[in-house]
């Protein structure tokens, strides 16, 4: 029998405002899991708050993670709370820019919200897992860490980075019952892409949905995936049914990656 229930377990997704983290908050709840999340967007968080369709509590706290002493007040409101069992580090952000026009200031900010919230969360957490001899980290990274973009250029090196400390800290601490992995969304109907295809839009006369609907052509599937399909597997990896998954990063891409 293949075992998703999280009755009982703690999880923390960081944000969590829409899109991926949303859906995962949502899919944790549903499977039992008492859910911890953050997001810049006050309305947001309330909203998301009150999600009340699965078993598991949901409840958010207001945190930047591109901001250290928000970060590690957010860390500090939730061990009031208790241990965490699963981690999801999901906040990241993606701008699309000129890599000779970018500053010092842009890199900084962008590795501190896409990595150091990831590297803050993951060495709070950690410790409790460990001593239990149980624990689940997920890396949410992206198709952008494995397959460089020039247009993302240091998204995509931020991503590879959460791809390689998943690593790292699956071979260190597999052996604690702690299992760590990365998870690579591609092309995903968010936000982000959304946002992605009005600019292409823009340029070229055409509308956002022509742009995503003609995108979605140049995957396997024929389609953009959804966040809940992401999402699904997150939570797969947070369950005792991926008892033997450790160390890995897995695309979720409809057929994208062409890589053996």
């Amino acid at each position: 029998m293949i075992d998703l229930n999280l009755s009982g377990k703690r999880a923390v997704v960081t944000g969590a405002s829409l899109g991926i983290g949303a859906a995962t908050v949502k899919l944790l709840s549903d499977q039992g899991a008492d859910v911890v999340f953050c997001a810049r967007n006050a309305e947001a968080v309330s909203e998301l708050s009150s999600y009340s369709g699965g078993t598991g509590a949901v409840s958010g706290l207001v945190a930047d993670m591109g901001e250290k002493n928000s970060t590690e007040a957010f860390i500090s409101d939730v061990l009031a709370g208790g241990d965490v069992d699963l981690l999801i580090n999901n906040v990241g952000a993606s701008p699309s820019r000129n890599f000779l026009y970018m500053t010092d200031e842009d890199w900084t900010e962008l590795h501190e919200l896409n990595l150091m919230s990831a590297v803050r969360c993951t060495r709070a957490f950690l410790p409790a897992m460990r001593a239990k001899k149980w624990g689940r980290i997920l890396m949410i990274s992206s198709s952008a860490g494995k397959y460089p973009n020039a247009a993302l250029v240091d998204y995509g090196t931020t991503k590879a980075a959460m791809i390689s400390m998943g690593k790292s800290l699956a071979r260190k601490y597999g052996s604690d019952g702690v299992l760590i992995n990365s998870v690579l969304p591609g092309l995903i109907h968010t936000a982000m892409w959304e946002r992605a295809a009005g600019e292409i839009a823009e340029a070229s006369g055409r509308t956002a949905e022509e742009v995503i609907s003609n995108n979605g052509k140049g995957v396997p599937v024929g389609r953009y995936g959804t966040s809940e399909e992401v999402a699904s597997l997150i939570v797969f990896l947070c369950s005792n049914a991926a008892s033997y998954i450790n160390g890995t990063a897995i695309e979720v891409d409809g057929g994208q990656a062409t890589h053996l």
